[in-house]
């Protein structure tokens, strides 16, 4: 039997459990909130072009209107400055999109602080317990987040929001082999990170200039070991784009072990 002939049949048996990360998204979901000097990214809107009606009666479908980084999405080396001449999202190669994952859990400490920033210590805590981490693969940073995911004002919380700390983001993006970082926030700095005086917005600096990515506003990270999944993330391959929104699916061997938290 191959390779694929044998997950085909342990996805069928439920040996290998699909798990969806990806936050539903409506005109309900939430979106980054930049000072008013700045240029804003769209809500999720939609307009009906026909309902079954006179308009096309045979047909439901609707034009929708969205930023490129709204909802669970995609970030391409080309949506920062220190990225720029590097990937667009539709530039990322497909090998790129299916790699390894690991779980760190900090979601005691965001609970205690909403600012958390993660640290290489911490990181190296992990490392110590449960291994390296993975080539060409995925950290899923943890914050308990999604809990908030029903009430956008709570979830956005006036910025404050856990992150990374600016030398562990540059840590990560230089001497590591990850091929990005997933969190469960509206984006993969700390809410407070462009005030940052060392370096603002240090995950998208640090990463995008590194050729890495970024997920954003993952969900059901509960619902994954501390290793041992499989990431597949299918963002839009839109041409110059800085991002996408996109769907991403964990593969988990039904025996894992769920991480306990931090």
């Amino acid at each position: 039997m191959s390779v694929l002939e044998t997950l085909v049949t342990a996805l069928r048996s439920g040996t290998v459990e699909v798990i969806d990360l990806t936050a539903p998204l409506s005109e309900e979901t939430p979106i980054i909130c930049l000072p008013p000097e700045r240029g804003q990214p769209w809500p999720f809107a939609r307009e009906v072009i026909s309902n079954f009606d006179e308009a096309g009666p045979t047909v439901y479908w609707n034009n929708i209107r969205l930023s490129e980084h709204t909802g669970t999405h995609f970030d391409a080396p080309a949506h920062w400055l220190s990225g720029k001449g590097l990937q667009d999202v539709s530039q990322v190669p497909p090998s790129r999109l299916v790699g390894p994952a690991v779980v760190l859990d900090m979601t005691q400490a965001a609970d205690r602080d909403p600012d958390f920033l993660l640290r290489r210590e911490h990181i190296e805590a992990w490392t110590a317990e449960h291994g390296p981490l993975p080539e060409d693969g995925w950290l899923l940073y943890r914050t308990g987040w999604e809990t908030r995911r029903d009430d956008p004002e709570r979830f956005l919380n006036d910025r404050h929001t856990p992150g990374v700390d600016p030398a562990c983001a540059r840590w990560l993006a230089e001497e590591t082999a990850l091929a990005g970082i997933g969190v469960e926030t509206v984006g993969t700095d700390a809410g407070l990170a462009g005030d940052f005086t060392d370096q603002p917005f240090p995950c998208h600096w640090y990463l995008h200039g590194a050729g890495k990515y970024g997920l954003t506003q993952l969900r059901n990270l509960a619902q994954l070991p501390p290793t041992g999944a499989l990431l597949m993330t299918g963002p839009l391959p839109i041409v110059g784009g800085s991002g996408s929104p996109t769907r991403v699916l964990a593969l988990v061997e039904h025996h894992s072990q769920v991480s306990e938290g931090a």
